[in-house]
């Protein structure tokens, strides 16, 4: 039998990572306990036994919940890259034969075409027997698209899937960053509160209106100031603009990181926290296979704001 060399031991187990992540997307053991369906004290036991098994704080705790530190950090990030590996090697186990799928997929909102069209040519390397092409022409109305069969898997934002013939699942989330001049004034502050916003001419591109809808009631919850807002319909558009002090750039961190390491734009964020926009993949039921092994694929393929642009 031939050698496969030394294997690697280690303390934590698929459930350690379970309840970290869990922990980080809750905020709080008693939130946590809830998703994990197990008693509180059980999940802050398992909190301090991994922090045991690590030699290392995972989360700070602070009055309003759990912080993670940059330990913890880092543990989430590979927590769930593992966990989605995991699973997608599951899957494959339980159907390892999958015959070749072409699968029709559209993005609801732009952002996404800022990178979903080079991961599918990294996707299509990984996962054999599926045919994965873009039909941008269905972004306008994705859920009617998908009923009509005209395309296969969606990528939504906010329009909402009617309970039926389509299925659909959590998938990621990006960020909505705040992006200005070094010289704005606003540039000044560590984070941003919601009369800042009030006060600033914000430069975004045409958004629909429930997602319009959205942004108002996570910056504002129930009140609805008059805000002033410059449409324009090109991401090069908005950030100029920005550029030049004439605004404050609102756009996803997609867009935002190829153009933040010149130094000639800042990024900031609520002080509340980060302003995080829920994606779901939706699918026509007999694309159920294929469209749950892209949804293990993308959930570790999105792209993130990078470090120099903090």
């Amino acid at each position: 039998m031939a050698s496969i060399g030394r294997l690697e031991l280690c303390n934590l187990e698929v459930r350690d990572l379970q309840v970290v992540l869990a922990l980080s997307l809750a905020g709080t053991t008693s939130k946590a306990a809830s998703l994990l369906h197990l008693t509180q004290p059980a999940v802050s036991r398992a909190l301090l036994s991994v922090e045991e098994k690590l030699g290392v704080r995972v989360f700070e705790r602070v009055p309003r919940g759990l912080v993670a530190t940059p330990q913890g950090e880092t543990l989430i990030a590979g927590a769930k890259a593992l966990l989605v590996e995991l699973a997608d090697l599951e899957r494959r186990v339980k159907a390892p034969v999958i015959p070749p799928v072409r699968i029709r997929v559209v993005c609801e909102c732009y952002t996404a075409y800022h990178w979903v069209p080079s991961a599918i040519v990294d996707l299509r390397k990984s996962l054999p027997g599926l045919d994965i092409t873009l039909s941008v022409d269905h972004r306008a109305d994705p859920v009617t698209a998908l009923e009509a069969g005209d395309i296969d898997v969606a990528l939504l934002t906010t329009a909402q899937v009617p309970a039926g013939q389509l299925e659909e699942r959590p998938l990621f989330s990006d960020e909505i960053v705040f992006v200005m001049a070094p010289s704005h004034a606003l540039a000044k502050k560590k984070a941003l509160v919601p009369a800042d916003l009030r006060s600033a001419i914000l430069i975004t591109s045409p958004t629909p209106i429930a997602e319009g809808q959205w942004f108002m009631t996570k910056v504002f919850g129930r009140a609805r100031p008059r805000l002033h807002f410059e449409r324009v319909p090109l991401t090069e558009g908005i950030l100029d603009m920005a550029r030049a002090g004439m605004g404050v750039g609102v756009l996803s961190e997609w867009m935002a990181g190829p153009h933040l390491t010149r130094g000639d734009l800042v990024v900031r964020r609520l002080a509340a926290g980060p302003l995080r926009r829920p994606w779901r993949i939706a699918w026509r039921r007999e694309a159920r296979e294929a469209a749950l092994r892209l949804r293990t694929a993308l959930s570790n393929s999105s792209p993130r704001l990078p470090a120099v642009a903090v």
